[in-house]
């Protein structure tokens, strides 16, 4: 499957917990570590976003070589600290989000409250390649929760 994903990270995240780790050498993703100069311009790509409207099935559009029209970008930090590199994305993005989905990252923060729906970012990209309709089992492959999210999210794969 050819892959475009982007995403902005967070450089106070930790690697070692962060659900991302394992595609820092795959092809296609690429990473981009905010500063607070930083002006990323996602025109065209679809921002992964809890509060807009809700990805539709097929939406994004796969070609015969499984790439998709609109390719995706994803925000990863904390909850709390998404607004601040929000700030960095500029021109036009397709803000969407994602179903109803439970996530099996065990969250432990004593500071923020976490959304209902929050995902891990692993997950939340997973999920948008499943609702796209070119599900990327690829990207789950070093994930510690594979089968724990997969079971409680039945049917988003098939």
């Amino acid at each position: 499957m050819h892959r475009d994903l982007l995403i902005l990270r967070d450089p106070k995240e930790s690697w070692k917990r962060c659900s991302l780790a394992p595609l820092r050498e795959v092809e296609g993703v690429r990473f981009v570590t905010w500063h607070p100069e930083l002006e990323l311009d996602v025109t065209g790509r679809v921002l992964l976003d809890p509060a807009a409207p809700v990805l539709e099935r097929g939406e994004l559009g796969v070609d015969e070589d499984g790439r998709f029209a609109c390719p995706l970008f994803l925000i990863d930090s904390s909850w709390r600290r998404l607004a601040t590199l929000r700030r960095a994305v500029v021109g036009e993005p397709i803000p969407r989000a994602l179903p109803r989905l439970a996530t099996a990252y065990p969250r432990r923060s004593t500071t923020f409250d976490d959304p209902e729906q929050g995902l891990a970012s692993i997950e939340a990209l997973f999920a948008a390649t499943c609702v796209a309709g070119a599900p990327d089992h690829a990207l789950l492959a070093g994930y510690h929760f594979k089968d724990a999210f997969l079971a409680a999210n039945p049917g988003l794969a098939s």
